[in-house]
C-alpha cells in the first residue's frame, strides 16, 4: 500500500474525482450516520470535491490517498493539531475504505501507515472520534489498540461521539523483580493498580536507579517493598517487556526477574505502608495452581511456567 498526499490548492483532476466519488458513495450507511451529505444515496462529484477542498483550509490537515496496485482503496484525512490548544495530539479525522475492498486488511494497513508517519514526526500519540452508533468503527479502532478517552459532541456538527487515543511513543524504563519461593511452593506477589492496565499481581520490584545493575535493583526493591533484609536475588528466571503508564507517562518497561527462596511470612508493616501511594494494594502467597486460575493479570504472564519445576 502507498499513501499519496492529495495536492492542496488545485482542483481535483476529473479521473481522480471519479474514483473518490465512487469510494465515498460505496459507504452509504456511514454517511447516513454522519449526516455530511444531503442524500447519502446520491453522492455527487461536486459534493466530494467541496468536502475535500475544505480540508486544507484547516492548519495541518492532510488528505491521503491509499492505493494498492494502483487502485484507490481508501482515503485518510489527518490533522496535525487539534483546534483545542489543550490537546497535544494529532488526529485521524477520517478513514474511509471502499466497501468493495473491505475485509482485505486495507483499513488496518492504512491506519498503521498513518501511525508510522506520526511516529516518525516524533508525535507521542494520536486521537480520533467514533460517532455514536458506529459499532463496526468502534470495534475496528479498539482492535488496533485505541482506548476510550472521552465522550462528547464533535465541533463540526455537534454529533455525539467517543474520543479514542493510542500511544505511539513510550519512554524506555529498566526494572527488576524478585520472585520469592517459599518451602511449600508458594510465591509472594503484590497486587498493584495501574491507570492504563488496571489491577495485576507481580513479584516485588521496580525501576532501576542510575548506575544500578538489575540484580542490585532487584535486591533493593525487594527490601524496600517487603522489609525483608535477609534475602538475595538468585538465578535469573527470565526477562520480559510490557507497556504501562507511570506518573502519567507511557513507558515501555524491560524487566529482569530473579528467583530466591525464603520463609512464608508477612511483609513488615512499615514497608507496606510506604508503598501504598505507589499503587501496591495488597499481597498474597500464591501456589502454582492458583496462579493459573487468577482472575486478574499476573506479570509476567508466564510466571507459573517459569516457576514450575523449580526446587522449593
Amino acid at each position: 500500500m502507498i499513501l499519496e498526499p492529495l495536492a492542496a490548492g488545485t482542483p481535483v483532476p476529473a479521473p481522480l474525482l471519479a474514483e473518490l466519488t465512487a469510494l465515498y458513495a460505496s459507504q452509504r450507511a456511514f454517511h447516513a450516520l454522519g449526516g455530511e451529505f444531503p442524500d447519502p444515496a446520491d453522492i455527487r462529484p461536486e459534493q466530494v470535491a467541496d468536502a475535500l477542498a475544505a480540508e486544507p483550509a484547516r492548519p495541518g490537515a492532510e488528505v491521503l490517498l491509499a492505493r494498492v496496485d494502483g487502485r484507490l482503496v481508501a482515503v485518510v484525512i489527518t490533522l496535525a493539531r487539534h483546534p483545542d490548544p489543550a490537546d497535544p495530539d494529532p488526529w485521524i479525522g477520517l478513514l474511509l475504505v471502499d466497501a468493495a475492498e473491505q475485509g482485505k486488511g486495507h483499513g488496518r494497513r492504512a491506519a498503521t501507515l498513518v501511525e508510522e508517519r506520526f511516529r516518525a514526526a516524533g508525535r507521542r500519540a494520536v486521537r480520533l472520534a467514533v460517532l455514536d452508533g458506529n459499532a463496526p468503527g468502534l470495534a475496528f479502532w479498539t482492535a488496533l489498540g485505541y482506548t476510550a478517552l472521552d465522550h462528547r459532541h464533535d465541533r463540526a456538527l455537534g454529533r455525539p461521539c467517543a474520543v479514542l487515543r493510542k500511544v505511539l511513543l513510550r519512554t524506555p524504563r529498566r526494572a527488576a523483580r524478585t520472585a520469592v519461593l517459599a518451602p511449600d511452593g508458594s510465591v509472594f506477589l503484590c497486587r498493584q493498580h495501574n491507570p492504563e492496565t488496571g489491577p495485576h499481581w507481580t513479584p516485588p520490584g521496580g525501576g532501576l536507579e542510575p548506575g544500578e545493575s538489575p540484580r542490585e535493583g532487584a535486591a533493593r526493591e525487594l527490601t524496600e517493598e517487603t522489609g525483608w533484609t535477609d534475602l538475595t536475588p538468585g538465578p535469573l528466571l527470565g526477562t520480559w517487556e510490557h507497556d504501562f503508564t507511570r506518573a502519567g507517562i507511557p513507558v515501555r518497561q524491560h524487566e529482569h526477574l530473579y528467583l530466591t527462596h525464603g520463609p512464608h511470612r508477612t511483609p513488615t508493616a512499615p514497608a507496606l505502608a510506604a508503598h501504598t501511594t505507589e499503587g501496591i494494594l495488597a499481597w498474597h502467597w500464591w501456589n502454582i495452581t492458583e496462579l493459573t486460575k487468577c482472575d486478574e493479570p499476573v506479570w509476567p504472564p508466564d510466571l507459573h511456567t517459569l516457576l514450575s519445576g523449580r526446587p522449593s
